[in-house]
């Protein structure tokens, strides 16, 4: 047997084979977890390259909320006085909010341009593409840590250091910050996925993102209470009622503070949803997936 005659080499099976031919709802988890190592680079890259040439860095991490909270609780509490529940910090409801609305806004503006954004990545080489936008649901999972870490810091100051201390404390219902949290992950790789999607043929909508994204934050509840809007707009409340983030964000500030109302329904709810809306995302990114190239 001549060893450099590749008629007498012996077959090897191959590990998997690549066909334009996928189901609808295809999510290979054994083929992703094979390329789990190029999972982590595209997080380690999105974690460091954001504010690589940046002058304040990561700081930015804490500035933003921070100064978002700020601003509303000027505007919208002590200008526009709008109420919070009593011996509750404005400042701290408004950090609740924007804390957990930061979450699913980053995963879904950052999943938004998957396509657009790295057709030059995808036209060379073959690895399983959903990879790239879960990427971006786990990085930022550091950035909402790091947020959550300066909420708990606020959290602690007004309960112990302030002179009217807050009451609150944390209950069991705090083991569901994980499944809002997931939620919240789902809900932005869901849309994010199907926007990404739509853009490969409308471009303009990657303008409109952004300006949706601020939109959607006025009627997700996350500067006022879901109660307070019932009680001034009655006719129209059911359309911020029903959003999902409204529920996620209720839910969020009533595990850290106590602040209003949520019911197991909500929950089974809002989570139906979400569910729906990243299979949606995947059947409508998977069909994309296969001729993007050709439109970009």
């Amino acid at each position: 047997m001549n060893p450099l005659n590749p008629a007498d080499q012996p077959e090897l099976p191959w590990l998997y084979t690549i066909s334009p031919k996928r189901k609808l709802i295809d999510l290979n988890f054994k083929e992703i977890w094979r390329y789990k190592d190029l999972l982590f680079l595209f997080v380690k890259r999105d974690i460091v390259t954001v504010y690589k040439q940046t002058i304040l860095g990561p700081l930015w991490y804490f500035i933003q909320p921070l100064f978002t909270s700020i601003i509303f609780t000027v505007i919208f509490n002590n200008l526009a006085a709008i109420p919070v529940k009593p011996g509750v910090p404005a400042f701290l409801f408004n950090l609740a909010g924007i804390t957990a609305w930061n979450y699913f806004s980053a995963c879904l503006t950052g999943t938004s341009d998957t396509f657009t954004k790295n057709q030059s990545i995808f036209g060379k080489v073959y690895f399983p593409r959903v990879i790239i936008p879960m990427s971006i649901v786990v990085s930022n999972l550091v950035k909402f840590g790091i947020q959550m870490l300066v909420f708990i810091g606020f959290y602690i100051y007004f309960t112990v250091f302030t002179d009217k201390a807050y009451a609150a404390r944390p209950e069991l219902s705090l083991l569901l910050l994980p499944v809002l949290v997931l939620i919240m992950g789902l809900l932005g790789l869901g849309f994010g996925m199907l926007i990404s999607s739509m853009t490969t043929k409308y471009r303009d909508l990657t303008f409109l993102v952004g300006f949706g994204v601020q939109l959607l934050m006025y009627g997700s509840a996350v500067m006022y209470p879901l109660s307070y809007f019932e009680e001034k707009l009655p006719s129209i409340s059911w359309l911020v009622a029903y959003n999902p983030m409204t529920i996620v964000i209720e839910a969020f500030r009533h595990i850290m503070l106590g602040v209003g109302e949520i019911s197991s329904l909500q929950i089974i709810y809002i989570g139906a949803v979400s569910v729906l809306v990243f299979l949606f995302g995947l059947i409508v990114f998977n069909s994309t997936e296969k001729k993007f190239i050709d439109t970009v």
